[in-house]
């Protein structure tokens, strides 16, 4: 089965703000809060370290997520746990924390924080060798047994990501944050901020927004154009002449709304040669998708196919779409993909892009080449 690189999952504000041990089975995290009713979520985890492992997900994005919000507001959709602090200066300290988690579990084994294009590159080996598998095997059955146990403790690579740059107190602190390893920044999450103006709102960039997208050419930051609104959006392409993505972003397209980006913005990163990565929440797979009202029997795998057959056409190739589940952004399997219990369920995508007459080597690039071309490229 293809390895997977996933551009999106929110691992450190999981741990401290569900407080899940993410080291643990998933079936030991479930049992541990199913008795708790704060968000749907809870009972209903979808992430954890041995099921990426099992899943052969070798590297992920992983976020920094704390917003400041004078007024805590939820987005439609499950609640937000530990999200919402008064002041950019909270959020900071928080973000560092989250920060920290990720540099523990990197000395303790579980994580490889990878900094640089060599550090993915080297990484990358590691961790062929220790599934077992290359690109020449992608089309192969393995029995995920089979796999969990030839990877053991195998480190899983995380490139350092901010889902809303909040956390940033002002444009001139960028560079302490590529310091500690920041790699890819995106504005804004919901609402407004300091920077942009994100999903649920509709706006341009801040003047304080434009000075950062300054800093982030300078320190040579990948900007992530994910849960900007179109103002926002199109202002950010027009003063930022670095590398840029959507690590989980779908198609208006094909599910109408502001979150997923119209055709005319796809276009606009394909031109920027970027790469998008698909989303597994139901409510961006599915137009209309009712939180708690629409049955999750109603979206299967085959709409996130959609999703990707969508992208690769309007691009003329495989060579720009990848995967960015976002699959534990406050959610869990209750509004997930019905064949998704789990994040190693996303091998069940392969022979479904197989039956559309994607080919292996299509397969593999969506599955994690054309993000580990991007990033060769980009990474320090």
């Amino acid at each position: 089965m293809p390895a997977i690189i996933d551009a999106h999952l929110d691992l450190s504000w999981n741990a401290l703000g569900f407080d899940r041990d993410l080291t643990k089975p998933l079936e030991r995290i479930n049992a541990r809060e199913s008795h708790l009713r704060d968000c749907p979520a809870r009972g209903h985890a979808t992430v954890s370290l041995p099921e990426l492992r099992r899943g052969d997900v070798a590297v992920c994005l992983g976020t920094l997520l704390a917003r400041s919000r004078e007024v805590k507001t939820s987005p439609a959709g499950p609640p937000r746990i530990a999200l919402d602090h008064a002041t950019p200066e909270i959020a900071y300290a928080v973000a560092q924390g989250q920060r920290a988690y990720y540099g523990l579990l990197a000395r303790q084994g579980q994580l490889r924080l990878i900094e640089d294009a060599d550090a993915l590159k080297s990484h990358w080996r590691l961790w062929e060798q220790a599934s077992g598998q290359g690109s020449a095997n992608a089309q192969a059955t393995v029995p995920q047994a089979t796999v969990s146990q030839a990877m053991g403790p195998q480190p899983i690579g995380l490139i350092l990501a901010m889902e809303g740059a909040d956390p940033i107190v002002t444009p001139d602190q960028l560079a302490d944050w590529h310091a500690d390893g920041l790699r890819a920044l995106n504005l804004v999450h919901y609402g407004t901020n300091q920077y942009a103006v994100g999903t649920g709102q509709s706006g341009p960039l801040t003047t304080a927004g434009r000075q950062l997208l300054v800093e982030m050419e300078q320190v040579g930051m990948i900007l992530d154009t994910t849960h900007l609104s179109d103002p926002s959006f199109f202002d950010a392409l027009d003063h930022f002449g670095g590398p840029v993505i959507a690590s989980h972003q779908n198609c208006r397209e094909l599910v109408p709304g502001q979150r997923q980006f119209s055709d005319e913005q796809i276009s606009l990163l394909l031109e920027r040669d970027a790469v998008l990565g698909v989303a597994l929440d139901n409510w961006m797979l599915m137009p209309d998708w009712k939180t708690a009202t629409t049955s999750r029997a109603e979206v299967t795998l085959q709409r996130v196919a959609d999703q990707i057959d969508h992208l690769c056409q309007l691009a003329g190739n495989h060579c720009h779409v990848a995967i960015g589940t976002d699959l534990d952004g406050g959610f869990g399997t209750e509004q997930s993909p019905q064949e998704i219990e789990s994040i190693a369920d996303l091998q069940r995508l392969a022979p479904i892009l197989r039956q559309r007459g994607y080919a292996a080597e299509a397969i593999e690039a969506v599955f994690h080449g054309n993000w580990l071309r991007f990033f060769k490229q980009h990474l320090p």
